[in-house]
């Protein structure tokens, strides 16, 4: 699910034996069904050697990708199908005649706005230009770091950025946090690796800046590209990796603002922080600071037209979905083709659902509720989840390697999670925000503007706990470790996920294990780095910290074993806290299924026992296919592990699926015993 808030392959189909382990011989008649998608198997793989194909392996093989897509499973699929139901709505906004001002107009417009590709082309560059008068303009590195301020109150990006969040330090109030930011390339690996593909893609890069400069109009591309290749790398070599950017406790620093000067010498804070409005804040969260230090040097060392180059660059880059046809192609060809090899752009109309769901989301959000989420959902996933959280309680109680002190506290944390099901109790306010519909560059600044407005105005009082991150459409989950909440959109509580009509072992082993994972997320990595108040402080003791890294660790070695391609291996490291995530997910779901079962037997439906259904229902979940420039990305720039590993890396180390389905010592998935992980 999703990654942590501050602010979801090659495919290994192994075919082997028969099916014997998991078709019983006698079935019993049951009245509900099982929920599992049985024309999607292929049984003709063995269980024990690639689970994923064995519940995946026939859809898999008769899926075609779609040409708008990188990756294409059981997500994209509810994802298109919300779009489309979201569209239905947007679509009555933007047919009508609604007074300026009411929610109906700005949805309207918004959406209208975006698909008026003859506006948008006759004004070409224009609105484009008050920005890049704004850096021509720069005349001192004061101007500079003045600008780097304003360019983030527009959505823009600069070298360093500033955000805000929960204080990890005391969850009541607002922090504002500093990090690093500003490469065109999705991670600071893209400039150094020494590899085939590696070179290819900055090789691409560097023509695309050029072809980027001449679409605009812009003179001087092709050194421009040059200048801004390098500029980029410098920032890259001093960039954190993002192993080392999930240790939360030791990045997390706060600084008075008169240390700032210490920490950057020759750079203008009192004009950014005036500029950003924030110079009277006591102190300001530092999260990258070895890179804000060789930052300041950088500067100095940087030429400003350098600086300018780059800086047109960002804003060009940033806006060019905004612009012109021509210059949204260019773009594509790039981050779209190169990076994803995604073969054509997703359909205008959904590219702007996209946008009305980022900008006024909760409006259509507050609809679509209305719409298509049954109040019986969310009062069963309420239960759902009070039975996954008694599962993790009974867990904690038994694990054998955690200590009595640690426990209470696991317990205690355990005690406060607040779910968060369906859609916000307060929908948000949007009536600062002026949408037009002939303008729709202006109209995603507007946005930035209101959103930074928004924010700098409750900054210094208490922080909204009704407020989520996610809209009610949109099909995911989060867990926010500030304020230890889990929470589940309306849009992912529908089959496979969440089936009201199907028996109980699919849903634990669908969203029973999303549940668990969102749980799981308080008590991986970093979410077990916060207390059950959501402070950032170290509850364990020394010798149960030790024993939870050396768990973690041997998690970490079995995903680093995973090869999607030859030349390239899961990172451990990086994945390990949706991994942890995961494997609590399915072991937990698993335990509030036999809870709920009472010690009655459940029935065989469908050919499969209870406890085979609940594996079944996991594994269905991860449902996939990505193509192989995303999936390189995906390893280099996403904390999840690709799908055939979330369904295969789990169930391994779960000594009830070698049960269920009679995996033996030989099969490809064994491992011995004593190699299971084991943490929650």
């Amino acid at each position: 699910m999703n990654k942590l808030i501050i602010g979801a392959a090659a495919l290994l189909l192994v075919a082997a034996c028969g099916q014997e382990a998991a078709q019983p011989a006698a079935e019993e008649p049951a009245s509900l069904i099982s929920g599992i998608d049985l024309d999607g198997m292929d049984t003709s793989a063995k269980p024990g050697d690639d689970f994923f194909a064995y519940v995946n392996g026939t859809w898999v093989q008769e899926t075609e990708m779609p040409a708008d897509k990188a990756r294409y499973g059981l997500f994209n699929i509810l994802r298109d199908e919300s779009q489309e139901a979201v569209k239905a709505i947007i679509e009555r906004s933007a047919t009508g005649d609604f007074a300026q001002g009411t929610d109906e107009q700005k949805v309207g417009d918004l959406y209208s706005s975006f698909l008026d590709w003859d506006m948008r082309d006759a004004r070409g560059l224009e609105p484009l230009q008050p920005e890049l008068d704004r850096i021509n303009a720069i005349s001192s590195r004061d101007d500079l770091a003045v600008y780097f301020a304003g360019a983030l109150q527009r959505g823009l990006d600069a070298p360093f950025g500033a955000q805000q969040l929960t204080d990890f330090l005391d969850p009541t109030q607002y922090a504002v946090l500093i990090s690093q930011s500003g490469l065109g390339l999705p991670d600071r690996e893209y400039y150094f690796k020494d590899d085939e593909n590696s070179e290819e893609i900055r090789t691409k890069y560097v023509a695309h800046i050029e072809k980027m400069f001449d679409v605009a109009g812009l003179d001087g591309g092709a050194a421009a590209a040059q200048t801004i290749m390098a500029l980029e790398t410098r920032l890259a070599a001093e960039n954190m990796t993002k192993e080392k950017a999930r240790d939360y406790a030791g990045n997390y620093k706060k600084f008075a603002l008169t240390e700032l000067p210490e920490i950057m010498p020759n750079f203008n804070w009192d004009g950014y922080l005036a500029q950003l409005r924030i110079q009277d804040l006591p102190e300001i969260v530092v999260y990258t600071l070895d890179y804000l230090k060789a930052l300041d040097g950088i500067i100095v060392d940087t030429d400003l037209d350098a600086w300018k180059t780059y800086l047109t660059w960002s804003a060009l880059n940033n806006t060019a979905g905004r612009l012109t046809r021509a210059i949204d192609e260019q773009n594509f060809e790039f981050y779209g083709k190169v990076l994803s090899g995604t073969e054509e752009q997703r359909p205008d109309w959904r590219r702007a659902v996209s946008t009305v769901d980022g900008i006024l989301g909760e409006v259509v959000g507050k609809v679509y509720v209305k719409e298509h989420f049954p109040p019986e959902a969310k009062e069963e996933m309420l239960e759902l989840v009070g039975n996954l959280v008694k599962a993790y309680e009974k867990s904690i109680k038994e694990l054998d390697w955690m200590g009595e002190e640690t426990k209470l506290q696991a317990l205690d944390k355990l005690s406060k999670f607040t779910p968060m099901i369906g859609y916000p109790d307060k929908w948000r306010d949007y009536s600062a925000l002026e949408i037009q519909a002939d303008d729709y560059y202006g109209n995603v600044e507007r946005a930035a503007y209101a959103e930074y407005e928004r924010q700098l105005e409750r900054q210094g009082g208490p922080v909204d706990r009704q407020e989520w991150f996610m809209n009610p459409q949109t099909v995911n989950a989060y867990y926010n470790p500030p304020m230890n909440q889990i929470v589940f959109p309306a849009a992912i509580l529908q089959p496979p996920f969440f089936n009201l009509e199907a028996d109980d072992a699919v849903n634990y082993g669908a969203i029973g294990a999303v549940i668990g994972h969102e749980i799981g997320h308080g008590f991986d990595d970093k979410g077990s780095t916060f207390d059950g108040d959501g402070v950032l402080r170290n509850w364990w003791t020394d010798e149960d910290r030790a024993e939870f890294e050396e768990r973690t660790s041997a998690l970490i070695a079995q995903y680093n074993a995973f090869m999607p391609f030859e030349d390239l291996a899961v990172n451990g490291e990086f994945t390990q806290g949706e991994n942890i995530g995961d494997l609590g997910g399915i072991t937990i779901g698993l335990l509030a299924y036999k809870m709920s079962l009472g010690g009655e037997e459940p029935p065989v439906i469908d050919g499969f026992t209870g406890l085979q259904r609940v594996f079944l229902g996991f594994g269905q979940v991860w449902r996939g296919i990505t193509r192989d420039e995303a999936l390189r990305q995906q390893i280099a720039t996403d904390p999840h592990s690709p799908a055939i590993y979330r369904t295969n890396g789990p169930v391994r180390n779960v000594p009830e699926w070698y049960e269920a389905f009679n995996v033996t010592e030989g099969d490809a998935l064994w491992l011995p015993p004593e190699d299971r992980v084991k943490i929650w």
